[in-house]
């Protein structure tokens, strides 16, 4: 009983050292190797790897627990390929009952093929130490082995002795538990991530590309990653909630970014709350266990006031006691109090219709759930209550239905700025990844009450990160979506483009007449504050527009393709993306090459060129007023067709930068300054 419950007896310290003449798995007589090393069937550790090397180094450690000595550590080395199945270069079994305790030993592993025994595909070195974790449960199994010499009635009492107390350790922790459910949060904890100094270098480069992860019970959050630096700077915050009044401990640990494998443990630490005074900043430099280097972190921890699932029972905002005292604590007067508390927001859900089906019976059993920092939620007469606090104004209410025992979710976003208090509104439910439609609706009743001042200052704030993103993977229905967008942004920019060209080209000259007016009157009176007037001037218009039923706001969005679409109009559609991007990005690529080669003398002809007309416009713009400038720019452009109806419009500038060569081009033009 006592072995079972031991979450480990030995420590194992491995030191992979390097290889010697190990396979050759690629066509120019070498290999990319790297080692796994697996116990049970689970893999434990992956190396880096070396590449093009048939004799790599790697001196890389690793500590593992292992819980019995009967299992081997097996080791395969394999040879990475990159976009293929990687190639396999070997294997061996190291027997861990055979090494001696306490001592560090020297091991060299022969790799061999089970499918061919008799080649040789050279060894690793090792360096192997295993060290045995004494502790009570040691004691206390020597303890029963002398009481069984002695008598068969102690074993019994003791054996019954640890049942009850570990049924009453896991009875306490269950109760601990549902009072930690019952209670929703007791205080924030903001930890805004400053820097990390003097990180272990992880890549063969020396450089590490790091980014870190706080564990606060079931709260998760992810930095960003910083690219190849051992002195990263993130400037990010992230808020927990804390549900114990003694604070808590925050698990911390930093990782190398690695591509085509799994990330490389850079080391760990630890924030112990109960030492920490609220509402007060504390700076902590924290040194890394199990890594070199140090975290800086600035700690902060907010008192809030509880909120209970006895609370949620109850329609709080349908009481007008409590409706005051909310409607108080959100008042304009408090306005500058407690800033990150927004508001609150109260939901009740109705029902929900045309589910999809999810069992095997074509039927669902259907629960509700919300994505949040809380998962908890009230059941009172056939309703479900939800209640929340608001800490981030713009954001959404996401809603999930989940069909119990297969997790299947269907899910809605409802913007709380979009919320009319009291109205029981029907909200279609989306796919998991809340991007497309599917089946169902879901019938919500919300309301919200929140501080304007508050509201308004938090819009200023980055939204922080939530949850820990899974790997992206490359979805050809999410690539078609996006490349769409962006295509419908750029055609808006042509068309508004088009129109303006349409002015200079005098297609209609009432409006031309109209706009050449505008244009001199603007320029002629500009002022810096017409910019903002603009913007403001657009925002009145679209609101005048929505007011007298014209909303025009949905009209770009395109429906979701219901129609089945075969396999090669998919493919085409693919490839026409693809072509689209390809040539998008070369013209961006070619643009900014041949800026770059008009300033390095790839064409000197061209570099004097362009020293002539910059010299021109630097005396131009210091002699004459900028306004005179656009205003003869201006009339030039309107007055251009009137002048030669069979011109041809053209930009000077690009005419200019596409007699530039690009890098592509460049190749085989003899650079000569002098030419």
């Amino acid at each position: 009983f006592l072995s079972s419950c031991r979450p480990g007896m030995y420590q194992l310290d491995i030191v992979l050292k390097k290889g010697n003449n190990l396979a050759i798995r690629d066509r120019g007589g070498t290999s990319d190797p790297y080692v796994k090393f697996k116990i049970a069937g689970k893999e434990i550790f992956r190396s880096k790897t070396i590449h093009k090397n048939l004799n790599p180094v790697w001196d890389e450690k690793v500590s593992l627990l292992v819980e019995s000595l009967r299992e081997p550590l097996y080791v395969k080395v394999f040879d990475y390929d990159f976009g293929l199945q990687d190639d396999f270069m070997g294997s061996a079994y190291l027997h861990l009952e055979s090494l001696e305790h306490q001592r560090t030993l020297d091991v060299t592993l022969d790799l061999k093929d089970p499918h061919y025994p008799n080649h040789d595909l050279g060894s690793l070195e090792l360096a192997v130490t295993l060290i045995p974790k004494e502790g009570d449960f040691r004691e206390a199994t020597m303890l029963m082995r002398r009481s069984w010499k002695r008598s068969s009635k102690v074993i019994t009492a003791l054996c019954v002795w640890v049942c009850v107390f570990v049924t009453l350790q896991y009875q306490s922790l269950r109760l601990s538990d549902v009072h930690r459910k019952a209670q929703l949060w007791r205080g924030i904890v903001s930890i805004r991530l400053i820097e990390a100094r003097h990180l272990q270098p992880m890549d063969a480069n020396g450089l590490s590309d790091p980014y870190v992860k706080f564990r606060m019970g079931d709260q998760k959050y992810r930095s960003k990653t910083i690219p190849k630096t051992l002195n990263p700077q993130w400037r990010e915050q992230f808020d927990f909630h804390l549900y114990d009044e003694q604070g808590g401990f925050i698990d911390i640990t930093i990782w190398d970014k690695d591509v085509g494998k799994k990330d490389d443990f850079m080391g760990r630490c630890q924030v112990d709350l109960s030492v920490l005074s609220k509402e007060c900043t504390h700076r902590l430099d924290l040194p890394l266990e199990e890594g070199e280097g140090t975290l800086v972190l600035l700690v902060t921890l907010t008192a809030s006031a509880a909120v209970s699932i006895a609370d949620l029972s109850v329609n709080i905002l349908d009481d007008p006691h409590e409706r005051k005292e909310i409607l108080h604590r959100y008042s304009l007067l408090r306005s500058f109090h407690n800033i990150k508390d927004v508001g609150l927001v109260q939901v009740k859900v109705i029902r929900a219709e045309g589910l999809m089906a999810a069992d095997v019976t074509g039927k669902s059993d259907p629960t509700d759930g919300f994505v949040s920092a809380y998962s908890t939620y009230a059941y009172k007469k056939g309703l479900w209550w939800y209640s929340d606090c608001i800490r981030s104004w713009g954001s959404k209410v996401t809603r999930r239905v989940y069909s119990a025992g297969y997790c299947q979710t269907d899910g809605c976003h409802v913007p709380l700025p979009q919320i009319q208090n009291g109205e029981r509104k029907a909200y279609a439910l989306k796919s998991k990844e809340l991007t497309g439609p599917t089946k169902g609706v879901i019938f919500l009743e919300i309301d919200v009450i929140y501080n304007v001042v508050k509201a308004g200052m938090r819009t200023l704030i980055p939204i922080e990160q939530k949850y820990i993103e899974d790997e992206p993977r490359v979805s050809k229905q999410l690539l078609l979506q996006n490349f769409n967008r962006v295509r419908r942004c750029i055609m808006l920019l042509i068309n508004v483009g088009c129109y303006i060209n349409s002015c200079f080209e005098w297609e209609s000259p009432q409006r031309s007449i109209c706009a050449f007016l505008l244009f001199v009157l603007v320029v002629w009176n500009f002022e810096l504050y017409m910019v903002p007037l603009v913007l403001l001037m657009l925002l009145a218009w679209n609101y005048i527009l929505i007011a007298l039923g014209k909303d025009t706001r949905h009209g770009d969005v395109v429906s979701s393709d219901s129609e089945r679409k075969g396999f090669m109009n998919k493919l085409y559609a693919i490839q026409d993306v693809c072509i689209s991007v390809q040539n998008a990005l070369d013209e961006v690529a070619s643009c900014g090459e041949r800026i770059k080669n008009t300033f390095n003398w790839t064409v000197p002809f061209l570099s004097w060129l362009s020293i002539v007309a910059l010299c021109a416009a630097t005396l131009a713009v210091y002699f004459i007023p900028l306004r005179y400038i656009v205003l003869a720019w201006g009339v030039n452009k309107f007055t251009k067709k009137l002048r030669d109806p069979y011109s041809i419009d053209n930009n000077e500038l690009l005419d200019f930068l596409s007699r530039v060569p690009s890098d592509i081009q460049v190749v085989g033009i003899p650079y000569n300054i002098h030419s």
